[in-house]
């Protein structure tokens, strides 16, 4: 029996990324459409499950150049998943302001139509606000290159279409630097004391050892990783039973270096010893 087709829908803001996701995804045998108004995804779907030559791993860039409306692709969306399609939506997303320097590095025009270029991302994010949320997987471009984008891309989707284990991402941030846009549960870690103010680890980082044992040693660190423990036990079954597929946990300290960086990397080590997840873990503000 021909296996089903398995869709990622491509989506988001432009200058986000979408078109490296494309070219990222057909590296990875997918077949790829871009801006496919949404009412014909279903017309593309069938013609795959017909076609012995047609490729089943199929992507479609939506977005608003085909004038998106979230309703209709929604429904098509939920069409597909009740017939047993694989479907899995990307959005790609970025910050304003990388999404200006962008527009403004390439000189090309944005394609909302606006007065300004601000007012062009501002309507588009309107537009996207109910794909957005619905989204399987959010991947934020803005302090990513290409290669890592790329990397990021191959590394959810060269599975295939068969069942793959949740996708947990643990990310560690500093909250003066920003809260990052795509996340699914968040926690502050600001109330440990602060390594930083200690003259001989302060040029050290969470993953060295020294700041290592000092955060994780303070006895309030303890008790906030046991309860994060049995909450995350208690939680991911149930996102799992649900069909979720992406997991995004963000740790959060002052700047990103020290407190939320040791326990992001302790939170991916309990979770990767749990069975049906794959864990990663990144560093946003650790450089800095």
């Amino acid at each position: 029996m021909r296996e089903r087709p398995h869709l990622v829908v491509i989506t988001g803001m432009a200058g986000a990324g979408r078109s490296q996701a494309s070219k990222a995804l057909e590296d990875l045998g997918f077949y790829v459409i871009d801006n496919l108004p949404a009412d014909l995804i279903a017309e593309v779907v069938r013609r795959a499950d017909l076609q012995e030559s047609v490729s089943t791993r199929l992507a479609v860039v939506v977005d608003t150049r085909g004038g998106l409306e979230f309703d209709d692709l929604d429904l098509v969306m939920r069409t597909l998943a009740a017939d047993g399609v694989p479907t899995t939506t990307l959005f790609l997303d970025a910050d304003d302001d990388v999404l200006v320097k962008r527009f403004e590095e390439s000189r090309r025009p944005h394609p909302v139509p606006a007065a300004t270029l601000a007012e062009s991302i501002a309507d588009e994010r309107t537009a996207l606000e109910g794909v957005h949320g619905r989204a399987d997987l959010m991947i934020d471009t803005s302090e990513l290159n290409v290669h890592e984008l790329r990397e990021l891309i191959v590394g959810s989707f060269s599975g295939g279409a068969e069942e793959r284990p949740l996708r947990v991402s643990v990310a560690s941030f500093g909250f003066k630097h920003g809260v990052p846009r795509v996340i699914d549960l968040m926690f502050d870690v600001r109330f440990l004391p602060n390594p930083h103010w200690l003259e001989e680890l302060r040029p050290l980082t969470g993953l060295d050892e020294p700041v290592r044992k000092y955060v994780l040693g303070q006895e309030d660190a303890k008790a906030f990783l046991e309860h994060l423990d049995h909450l995350l036990e208690f939680l991911v079954p149930r996102y799992q039973r649900e069909g979720k597929s992406y997991l995004t946990i963000g740790i959060g300290c002052t700047g990103g270096r020290h407190r939320s960086v040791a326990i992001a990397e302790r939170v991916a080590a309990f979770l990767g010893a749990q069975e049906d997840l794959d864990v990663s873990v990144r560093h946003r503000d650790i450089g800095r």
